[in-house]
């Protein structure tokens, strides 16, 4: 592993051990291995997010949602670390439409920061910024 990913990763999890922000749709003891695999973030949406690192263990994601853009509707099967490095508002929305978090109405701390989520059910963020880029490192933990 780089030597450079390698201290992003060291990094994001000391600083989620002093981080105690959730965010998330689903509850940690729902199963999760029955979702439909084509719904699957890296397949439904890879515009969106792309595995920098997997195995057994983690899988960590690069996900980039430019101005305007809405992602396609996808869900992620484990808990997750979220280090937030860039975004503005935003709102997420569940697979038939319905808002599940609009970040003008509850705000989140501004980035950079670190967020935990539960296992995220089918849904779709969209980025209300018209000028600022989300980017976000993701790193769902398997076991």
């Amino acid at each position: 592993m780089r030597p450079k990913l390698r201290l992003a990763i060291a990094l994001i999890c000391v600083t989620t051990l002093m981080t105690n922000i959730t965010y998330g749709q689903t509850s940690a003891n729902q199963d999760t291995t029955n979702w439909p695999k084509d719904k699957d973030a890296v397949v439904s949406d890879k515009k969106n997010h792309k595995i920098l690192l997997e195995n057994d263990t983690v899988r960590v994601l690069q996900v980039t949602i430019l101005p305007g853009e809405k992602e396609a509707i996808h869900y992620h099967q484990w808990p997750s670390v979220l280090y937030v490095m860039e975004g503005g508002d935003f709102i997420d929305r569940d697979a038939q439409g319905n808002v599940i978090f609009d970040s003008r109405k509850t705000p989140l701390p501004k980035p950079p920061t670190t967020l935990w989520t539960s296992p995220e059910a089918p849904h779709a963020i969209e980025n209300l910024s018209k000028t600022q880029t989300i980017r976000i490192i993701r790193i769902e933990i398997k076991k």
